[in-house]
């Protein structure tokens, strides 16, 4: 028999691949053996799965790669995050999943609506929130809640620059989400958690067979609570079907739909005077109540087919449809006149700006792979040969007042409820951006011996953008294109060592115009990285040690002419590093997974000579010089039923806080701060299990990240959460 053919036992595998595709299979791992039995009299040989119920390992292959290569194999440091890992440590959105790893750094969350981080010093496009993807599909572009982690099979965290096979990107890294897969053996699972802050959330996770050739799958999740802030809530809901049909023997298709809903204070956070922080409690809110809360919708549709031709060749093939919108009001403390002070001459009084907020997005896009393998010589090519495809449409309406006396609060003694002031008739943005790119890479993994192996791979983008002002009917335009080329080698002088050197390099596009009214050139970047990888022996344990070094330029500071609105692309900055990352079962029923990062990411050009203050040579904003993070799980018996209790830190160093400085008296750090967190669990046999969470342990008063002086975001407050899940 072909070992291409598929069995319904080993089908959330062959479903990874044909959506990204990675064979992190821990769903593949919960077939019982009679369905193992089944396949196996219906005489099909089933797909090679690679990777093992090994949670807090990196063993297996990941979807961002696109190919079936083992981590041990890659010339580059990866994360992978199981969706064991990230219920052992209480994990519900991707912001509390990254802080696992090494080297990322939360950043200004836009009032808290959505998700923004930084990968070795670099950040992405605030506009949008960091980037991102799912399944392999872009899923920053357009206008994205908190992510939820309700239909998330596993997070891979890949350092370094990706467009040799992405295209746009940051030099950094990127962040690949594989969803849940559906199954042919029914499995049903109910979630129920309550907790701190009124907070509550629902969740359900059902699949299984419709028919012999086809499967479903739905993971749903409601969340609606308070907060540690005054007046401020959210709530959340994501709904997520999946089927996938067994067209033939070599044959799949997978279909997935995502919507989700968030509605949200827009909330951004305290105010530092002249720098110093704690002046009022993280608790005080000061936009206004009235103002209701910012309402984010996105419907995702993911349509995926994959055929094999042979045990050798294989397409796989994509596309996605997805619409996305912002849309509410709120007031903000804002600055003073052409200057940043952001308090009346009393010293007390806040002034504040209204703005209203109307902006949607859409986002088609699609790619066809080619895959085969060619001996020869005593080598083994791995081939991949692809096209991709977006067209990228975001439409952008807001109005704003501002610096009014009636919109004033006072920091000390806040009074909400005053008659908010009327917009003006025109807007302050109106604005029609399309993107398009088109592009075609090819990529080479060589077996060149036992112990060697070369990585070679290149992409060329072609990118037109253009941008109507409704406000001016003035329409920019441009048409960008890009090589990426990548290189990297690994050698593994024994079966638990991997040495490995890799090279790179990235662009990404500047989005807006200048004071001019013209376009910018793309960001650029390049990357070089070394590292070593250890898997222990006894399968137990995997690490990763890398020492990079990234230079990106083209970055957009502010015009002196208008610092407040417009750009010029003046700026470059570098991050050099050290990154290590551990995990496994380091003792009898021990899992640990721990990280550490220094992170040396400085400007090294400014606009000084215009702008008069010079920020060469320090750290970028909200990137602290040395982080770390650690979780310890110990698993037991209790009364003859399964047990964990765990204990979980998150250190973060010192960070600069002013995002875009102009004047000298604009720039502040955020303090250091280290959190505690512990986890426990305890299961009744097979069907029932209970988590008890509890964040912050010693309610530490921390400030997460901040955009300036007067929008500082401060970190959560002790936080208990009790959960019970029912498997049926």
């Amino acid at each position: 028999m072909s070992k291409r053919r598929i069995s319904r036992a080993a089908i959330p595998a062959a479903v990874c691949l044909a959506c990204c595709p990675a064979v992190w299979a821990q769903d593949a791992a919960k077939a019982p053996e009679d369905a193992a039995s089944a396949a196996s009299s219906s005489q099909l040989s089933t797909v090679t799965v690679l990777g093992t119920k090994q949670p807090y390992r990196n063993l297996s292959a990941t979807g961002a790669m696109k190919t079936d290569t083992l981590v041990r194999d890659m010339a580059q440091s990866v994360r992978v995050l199981s969706a064991d890992v990230l219920q052992d440590a209480g994990v519900t959105k991707l912001a509390d999943a990254l802080e696992l790893s090494s080297g990322i750094a939360k950043q200004s969350n836009f009032g808290g609506v959505w998700d923004s981080y930084a990968m070795r010093g670099f950040t992405g496009d605030p506009n949008f929130g960091s980037d991102y993807m799912v399944n392999g599909f872009n899923y920053s572009r357009g206008y994205n809640g908190v992510r939820d982690s309700a239909n998330t099979a596993s997070v891979e965290i890949l350092k370094g620059p990706a467009s040799a096979l992405y295209g746009r990107g940051e030099p950094g890294g990127t962040v690949n989400m594989t969803t849940k897969k559906p199954l042919f053996v029914p499995e049903y699972t109910l979630g129920l958690s309550g907790g701190s802050y009124s907070t509550f959330r629902e969740t359900a996770d059902l699949t299984g067979p419709i028919s012999d050739s086809l499967a479903y799958r739905l993971n749903a999740a409601h969340e609606k609570g308070d907060s540690y802030r005054d007046h401020v809530m959210s709530e959340r809901t994501l709904v997520s079907p999946s089927f996938l049909w067994m067209l033939g023997e070599d044959t799949t298709i997978s279909y997935e739909l995502e919507y989700s809903k968030q509605e949200a204070t827009f909330d951004r956070g305290v105010v530092a005077i002249n720098g110093q922080l704690g002046v009022v409690p993280r608790s005080r809110f000061l936009g206004e109540p009235g103002d209701g809360p910012h309402v984010t919708k996105t419907t995702g549709n993911q349509l995926f087919v994959q055929h094999y031709f042979n045990d050798d060749w294989s397409i796989q093939t994509g596309v996605s449809y997805r619409e996305s919108s912002i849309k509410g009001i709120s007031t903000e403390v804002s600055v003073l006149g052409d200057g940043y002070t952001f308090l009346r001459t009393d010293g007390h009084t806040l002034v504040r700006q209204r703005r209203s907020r109307d902006n949607s997005a859409l986002d088609v896009s699609g790619r066809f792979e080619l895959l085969g393998k060619v001996r020869g010589a005593g080598m083994q090519h791995n081939l991949l040969f692809g096209v991709d495809g977006y067209k990228f449409t975001d439409n952008r309406l807001q109005f704003r007042v501002r610096r009014l006396a009636s919109q004033d609060i006072d920091l000390y003694n806040p009074v909400y409820g005053n008659p908010p002031p009327a917009f003006p008739a025109a807007p302050l943005t109106a604005t029609h951006e399309e993107q398009r790119s088109k592009s075609v890479y090819a990529q080479d993994q060589i077996d060149l011996a036992a112990q060697w192996k070369l990585l070679l791979g290149v992409r060329y983008d072609k990118y037109d953008q253009s941008l109507l002002d409704h406000n001016s009917g003035l329409t920019v335009a441009q048409t960008l294109s890009a090589t990426s080329p990548r290189a990297g080698l690994v050698y593994q002088p024994s079966k638990t060592v991997a040495l490995y050197a890799t090279a790179s390099k990235s662009f990404r596009p500047n989005s807006g115009v200048s004071f001019e009214k013209q376009p910018f050139p793309a960001e650029k970047g390049k990357s070089a990285e070394v590292g070593a990888k250890y898997d222990s022996a006894d399968g137990k344990i995997s690490s990763t040690l890398a020492i990079y070094k990234i230079s990106k330029n083209n970055v957009l500071t502010p015009d002196p002419r208008d610092p407040n609105n417009a750009s010029i692309p003046a700026g470059e900055v570098q991050s050099k590093g050290v990154e290590f990352d551990l995990g496994g079962e380091i003792a009898s029923g021990l899992l640990l997974s721990a990280a550490y990062a220094f992170t040396d990411a400085k400007v090294t050009q400014d606009n000084a000579a215009a702008t008069g203050v010079s920020l060469v040579g320090r750290q970028l904003p909200n990137v602290p010089r040395h982080s770390a993070n650690l979780l310890l799980v110990q698993s037991f018996k209790l009364a003859g039923n399964a047990a964990t209790a765990g204990v979980g830190l998150n250190y973060v160093g010192e960070r600069e806080g002013s995002v875009a400085p102009v004047v000298q008296a604009d720039l502040f750090k955020l303090p250091a701060y280290t959190t505690v967190k512990l986890i426990g669990s305890y299961a009744i046999g097979k069907a029932w299990k209970f988590t008890l969470d509890v964040d912050n342990v010693f309610d530490k008063t921390f400030y997460s990240s901040s955009y300036a002086q007067w929008w500082v975001f401060p970190g959560n407050g002790r936080k208990f959460t009790l959960a019970g899940q029912y498997k049926f």
